[in-house]
Parts: C-alpha cells; structure tokens; sequence
C-alpha cells in the first residue's frame, strides 16, 4: 500500500507537461471504485454530490466528521491516489484550515480543491501558505487545486473576468498552490490564454458548453473534472425510475441499467 507521500508524488505527476488528467468524481465508496475499475487513474470526490447523499446540502454544511468518515470509506475500496474537495476548508482561519487538510494527510489523501468563493483571494493565499507550512513540518505535502470562482460566480462584470481571474491565479501560484482550478470557463481562447499565464496546471469543469476534451488538452488544458454531473445523471436517472414505478405502475426505467450496476459484493470481498 502507498504512503501519503507517495500518493501524492504520483497525483502531481499526473499534472506534470503534456499529461491530460481526466476526473470522474464520484461521491462515496461504491462511485470512487466504480472509477477504479473504469480506468480513472486518480479518484476525485464532488463535495456537492458527496454532500447529497449524507443529507446535507452543498456549501460547507456537512459536519466534519461526516466529511472524514466518507474520506475513509473511500480510501479504504481504491488504490489510487484521491483528492478531496475540500471547499474552503471549513473555516475562514487559515491555521483552522490546515489543521483540517493535515487530517486528510494523516487519511492518507493525496489532494484537495481549495475554492475563494465570496471570499478575498488573499485569505486563500493565507489558506494554501498556512497549509503547505503545516504538510512540510509533517514532512510530507498534498496537491492543492486552487479554485477561482470567478466564472463560476460571476465575481466580476463579463469584460473583466479573464483578467481577474488570471489575476487569483498568479496570486495562487506564488503562495504555493500546485493546481489551477477555473470552473465555468468555456471560451477556448481564453482558457488557452490562462494555460500561458499562469503557470500551474490548469482544471477546467467538464460543462455542456465546455469545447471537447481533445481541444481542450489541445490548449494545454491539464486536467478535467465532472464535478458533481455524474452523481447529478445517477440520481437523475433513480428519480426517473422511482417516478415512473410509482406513478405509472411500470419497471422500465429500472431495468434500463440495472443489468450495467457492478458486482460491488465481487469488487468489495463479500
């Protein structure tokens, strides 16, 4: 079994130059080794759909411990190295904020997303600084994906978003962070113009208004993640299924893809 260390070493390899990471993000044990078995070569989790099925909404309202619990549980069924979303990292107090991350390290956990949100891209800078402090005096380290919600939140007017967000980015990439994260962006010119000027991997969110993925790898695009989709299309199609067994009597949508679940019984040792 890897080390934290060497989980981490592999996860930031898979960003280095003309490599193309591409994220399924699942949402608990079953879905992370779902993407095992499918080939994901690192395994992301989506705090949104993570969130949904503990019975929390998104944004930072699921206890802690529930967050560790789920974190545990998938590490415990993958053997790839996992980043966690992490959100803002639970508090506004930078030391706070790592005291939570070097408790992923001690999980084991490879990564996280470290998103500003509302907040002043400053006191991300005060996150990732204290973070990456705290990770060398354990003498390890964890891959921080710096997200800038610029797009994703409409921070700025549209005429001043590209400079803004390569502006957050810069300021990442100074105080230590090892990943970019631009949710929303979906101009190809533009985020070939971020891959240029800030230099850290750029994350773009997979969008169904994003460019293909061979153009965005193309345009230097390093990784790719869904998100919360895939969580969103799984309960969208048992929504779909339940609906229809209730309201019209009928098992078609059931049986649709019940055939393609996995044997989770064969895949976990039962």
């Amino acid at each position: 079994m890897s080390s934290q260390k060497e989980n981490f070493e592999t996860f930031r390899s898979l960003h280095g130059p003309g490599k193309f990471l591409v994220l399924p993000n699942g949402w608990d044990a079953a879905s992370a080794r779902m993407a095992q078995e499918a080939g994901a070569q690192a395994i992301a989790t989506s705090s949104a759909a993570l969130a949904w099925c503990h019975g929390y909404a998104d944004g930072e309202t699921m206890p802690r411990e529930v967050v560790m619990t789920a974190t545990r549980e998938v590490l415990r069924v993958v053997n790839l190295p996992v980043t966690v979303d992490s959100e803002a990292g639970y508090s506004a107090d930078p030391a706070k904020v790592a005291e939570h991350v070097m408790l992923l390290i001690d999980l084991g956990v490879a990564g996280i997303n470290l998103e500003d949100g509302q907040d002043a891209p400053e006191l991300v800078v005060s996150k990732i600084k204290a973070i990456k402090a705290a990770a060398k005096a354990k003498g390890t380290d964890i891959f921080i994906n710096a997200r800038a919600d610029v797009y994703l939140a409409n921070l700025v007017p549209d005429d001043a978003k590209l400079a803004e967000l390569i502006r957050r980015g810069k300021l990442y990439a100074q105080a230590g962070a090892d990943g970019f994260f631009a949710p929303a962006m979906t101009n190809i010119e533009d985020i070939g113009k971020v891959v240029r000027e800030v230099d850290l991997p750029l994350n773009i969110l997979l969008m169904r208004a994003t460019p293909p993925l061979a153009q965005m790898k193309e345009a230097g695009v390093r990784r790719i993640s869904a998100g919360a989709l895939i969580g969103r299309a799984a309960y969208g199609k048992a929504v779909r299924a339940v609906k229809m067994l209730l309201d019209e009597g009928e098992g078609g949508a059931i049986f649709e893809t019940s055939n393609d679940c996995p044997d989770f019984n064969k895949w976990f040792g039962a």
